[in-house]
């Protein structure tokens, strides 16, 4: 369960950690929180430091609601960041977040790694035939509509099935394009109501059938702090219980905005898998 980033063979079988920076105004959680260089690199250079994998960076915030963002203006805000973080960390594996098949071809071009995609290239036409020819990891994720969209379409025959029959479709697309390093991303929080986030968690571990690498992309979201009546920031405790069970049921690869916690959820469940 390797993908080639850059040459260098990342082994899924064992989880990973993906560490979020968002460099948008308006994310659910740390929205504006990195808008000079010295806050993006501290942050980046603390993820780093507790064993982030991969650095995640986004341009658009895709939280329901959010103000639509112009394809210059999310280039404007990725590009830099990645510059910079790579002039100070050259090592650094950087996934770039977006649907956008120009924004994705100069981010790798700028130095990332890999491309994360939350429509799996249903947004945009040319999404699959780009990251084909830039032969690059893809991550794709389950959702219906778009963000302004999603949380009114949230029906399904067999939410586990329906979402296992979209992958099954979306990978033979990407694979026409000769994409070869998938990792899934079941979507947690899009088109999808609180229930049905606890449900497809339940049922996570039938994902595997796919054959590919599962991303969780739990951490503070409202599947949590609205079952808790808190906060996003102070989900943190439910976000480490949840990636507990998500590792549990198969996920590789954590999607966090907390990477020393994750971490360490991983090294208590790597070592409750060994005993």
């Amino acid at each position: 369960m390797n993908i080639n980033c850059k040459g260098k063979l990342i082994d899924l079988s064992t989880p990973k950690v993906m560490g979020i920076l968002n460099v948008t105004p308006d994310s659910f959680f740390d929205g504006g929180k990195y808008k000079d260089e010295i806050g993006i690199l501290n942050q980046v250079e603390t993820m780093l430091n507790h064993q982030a994998t991969f650095i995640d960076i986004g341009g658009y915030s895709s939280r329901p609601n959010a103000a639509d963002v112009g394809e210059t203006e999310e280039l404007n805000r990725v590009i830099p960041v990645i510059e910079l973080i790579l002039k100070h960390f050259p090592e650094t594996l950087i996934s770039i977040d977006t649907f956008r098949s120009n924004v994705a071809k100069q981010s790798i071009d700028a130095g990332a790694a890999l491309v994360n995609d939350i429509s799996a290239g249903q947004l945009d036409s040319n999404m699959l035939a780009t990251v084909g020819k830039l032969s690059v990891p893809y991550i794709m994720m389950h959702m219906k509509g778009n963000p302004k969209t999603m949380q009114q379409q949230t029906q399904y025959d067999d939410l586990t099935k329906d979402i296992i029959a979209y992958f099954a479709e979306r990978i033979a697309a990407a694979h026409q394009e000769k994409i070869n390093d998938i990792i899934i991303d079941p979507g947690f929080g899009f088109s999808k109501t609180l229930d049905q986030n606890f449900q497809l968690l339940n049922q996570l571990e039938l994902l595997q059938l796919i054959d590919q690498p599962i991303l969780a992309g739990i951490s503070r979201k409202s599947m949590i702090y609205k079952t808790l009546n808190s906060t996003s920031k102070e989900a943190l405790n439910g976000t480490t219980a949840l990636h507990m069970v998500a590792l549990q049921k198969g996920a590789k690869l954590l999607r966090v905005h907390d990477v020393k916690e994750a971490m360490e959820c991983i090294t208590l469940f790597n070592q409750l898998k060994s005993n």
